[in-house]
C-alpha cells in the first residue's frame, strides 16, 4: 500500500478513509477511492487531480492547487491520482492527457479543466461551484426561524440579503421574518424590491399574509389614534400617542416616522419627551440595524 507523500495518512490509510475527513489533501489510490472522493463528494466538493513524475505541466500546477485547498480551509478536497500508478482510476474518468483536474460533487463529474491553469482561473472555478457565505447564512436563518427565534433570523439575514444581492429566496425569508415581527412597512419595502420576474405563488401567499397582519396588528386604540389623526392631521399630541402604540407594537418605522414629525415641527415638545421616545424606538431596535441608521441619520438633520 502506498504510503501518503507529505501527509500523516497512514492511519486514515488503513481505515480507506474515515467519514470526517480533517486533511484537505490527500493521494487516492483504489483502496481509499470510495471513501476519499465518492462519498467525501457528497458533503463537499472534490477536486481531483491526475498527474504524473514524467509531467512538467503536472509539477507546475500541484503547487497552485494545493496552495488552494490549504487557502479554503476544508471547503474542498485535493485529490491527487498518480495517472500511471493508478491506471484503473484514470481509466474510469477517461484520462487522456495530464494534467487533468476533474471537480466532483455528489459522485458526479460537474467541471473540469487539462493543462496548467493559473491560480486567478482556478479560483474563478471553485468560487462557481462553492457554496456561498450566504447560502450558510440562509440556512442559519432557516434553523432560527423555525425556532421561532426571529430575532437572530433578522440579524443573520440582513447581511445575507445585502451582500448576496438581494436574492430571491433570501429576500422571502427576511420578509417573512419582518412580517412575523409585525415590522409590516419594512416587509413591503424588502417585497417591493422584489423583481416582477421572481414573483412567484411564494410571493403572492406572503403578500397576503402580509396585508392580513397589518390589519390584525391595528389595535382598537391604534384605529382610534389613526382616525383621529386623519381628522386632525396637525395635532402633534395626537402624533405622539400614536406613535407610542406604534413603537409598542414593533412598528418601529412608522413610530420613527411619526416621531420625527413631531420634533420636526416642535424640537421642544413635551419638554423633549418626544426626542427621548424617538431615541428610545432605536434603541430598542439593536445596535446595527439598518433602520435605526437610517433614522439617526435623519433626527441629526432635523435638529442640526
Amino acid at each position: 500500500m502506498n504510503k501518503q507523500t507529505g501527509n500523516s495518512m497512514d492511519g486514515l490509510m488503513v481505515l480507506g478513509v474515515s467519514s470526517e475527513l480533517s486533511e484537505t489533501i490527500f493521494d487516492v489510490n483504489e483502496q481509499n477511492f470510495q471513501a476519499a472522493v465518492l462519498e467525501e463528494s457528497s458533503k463537499r466538493l472534490v477536486v481531483i487531480d491526475f498527474w504524473a513524475d514524467w509531467c512538467a505541466p503536472c509539477k507546475a500546477l500541484m503547487p497552485v492547487l494545493e496552495k488552494l485547498a490549504t487557502e479554503y480551509a476544508g471547503q474542498f478536497v485535493l485529490a491527487k491520482v498518480n495517472a500511471d500508478e493508478q491506471q484503473n482510476i484514470s481509466g474510469q474518468f477517461g484520462i487522456r492527457s495530464l494534467p487533468t483536474v476533474i471537480f466532483m460533487k455528489d459522485g458526479q463529474p460537474i467541471d473540469a479543466f487539462q493543462g496548467a491553469q493559473s491560480e486567478k482561473e482556478i479560483r474563478e472555478l471553485l468560487d462557481k461551484h462553492l457554496p456561498k457565505p450566504w447560502d450558510a447564512q440562509l440556512a442559519q436563518a432557516q434553523q432560527m426561524l423555525a425556532d421561532k427565534d426571529y430575532t437572530a433570523a433578522l440579524e443573520t439575514l440582513r447581511p445575507a440579503y445585502k451582500d448576496s444581492d438581494q436574492r430571491y429566496d433570501i429576500a422571502m425569508s427576511l420578509a417573512f421574518t419582518l412580517v412575523e415581527m409585525n415590522r409590516c412597512d419594512e416587509a413591503q419595502t424588502t417585497m417591493d424590491a422584489i423583481a416582477l420576474v421572481d414573483r412567484d405563488g411564494h410571493f403572492d401567499r406572503l403578500l397576503a399574509s402580509l396585508e392580513l397582519k397589518r390589519e390584525a396588528a391595528k389595535s382598537p386604540e391604534i384605529k382610534a389614534l389613526e382616525e383621529q389623526l386623519n381628522s386632525d392631521p396637525d395635532n402633534l399630541e395626537l402624533a405622539y400617542q400614536l406613535s407610542l402604540q406604534y413603537s409598542q407594537n414593533n412598528q418601529f418605522k412608522e413610530a420613527l416616522d411619526l416621531l420625527l414629525r413631531v420634533v420636526s415641527e416642535d424640537k421642544a415638545f413635551r419638554e423633549g419627551t418626544a426626542k427621548k421616545a424617538f431615541l428610545d424606538v432605536l434603541a430598542s431596535m439593536g445596535k446595527g440595524e439598518p433602520l435605526a441608521v437610517e433614522y439617526q441619520r435623519k433626527f441629526f438633520n432635523v435638529l442640526y
